[in-house]
């Protein structure tokens, strides 16, 4: 049962998400999602309180593409290599799938959001991802003595969403992906091992 819970509760956040993609926030309604993602607006209000709520659940769709990152990725790569891809990765299906406008909102809307829908939450399958490949250079001694894993994860934690909201203070002017790719190898560089 709770599969099926996670599935629809999947179903209605990407649905919404490629809506206000397409049609822009303001003009999705809660019945374009709940046609779309093929539930009712009873099934929707189950779930979220209101369509401001979907701001949050920007996380779950992270988590979603993090998920299938950490199945596809392929295991040979090094600590370093899985978080390049990783950030490629994400930052493509950002510069693709999500606007400017609904990232700036989700920012800020995650300054009053508190529980499970916080991009902060140390349970999300980002974090662990994270806190596993920073054990893995920790174990490897690719990462600096001085840093913990838990230092590690949130520096990269940190630097990715400095990137995201510089982005979006910038109104998306330039690729995210692209300008990500070319800084991070600099940041990684200040947390190896020398």
């Amino acid at each position: 049962m709770r599969k099926n819970s996670n599935q629809t509760k999947s179903r209605i956040v990407e649905s919404a998400w490629k809506l206000f993609y397409q049609y822009g926030y303001e003009n999705t309604t809660i019945d374009d999602i709940a046609e779309a993602s093929q539930t009712s607006k009873g099934t929707f209000y189950h779930y979220f309180d209101s369509k401001d709520d979907l701001l949050g659940s920007i996380s779950y769709l992270f988590d979603k593409k993090y998920e299938e990152l950490e199945e596809s990725m392929d295991p040979a790569l090094d600590p370093i290599e899985k978080l390049i891809v990783m950030n490629h990765e994400m930052f493509l299906m950002i510069e693709n799938t999500v606007s400017v406008t609904l990232l700036s909102r989700l920012f800020g809307s995650q300054l009053t959001t508190r529980g499970e829908r916080h991009l902060l939450n140390p349970d999300r399958t980002y974090y662990k991802l994270l806190r596993a490949i920073a054990v893995e250079g920790k174990e490897k001694g690719m990462f600096s003595e001085d840093l913990s894993v838990n230092d590690i994860t949130k520096a990269y934690a940190i630097y990715e969403r400095a990137i995201m909201y510089d982005w979006c203070i910038s109104d998306g002017n330039y690729s995210i992906c692209q300008y990500a790719e070319k800084m991070l190898p600099h940041f990684l560089a200040g947390l190896q091992s020398k």
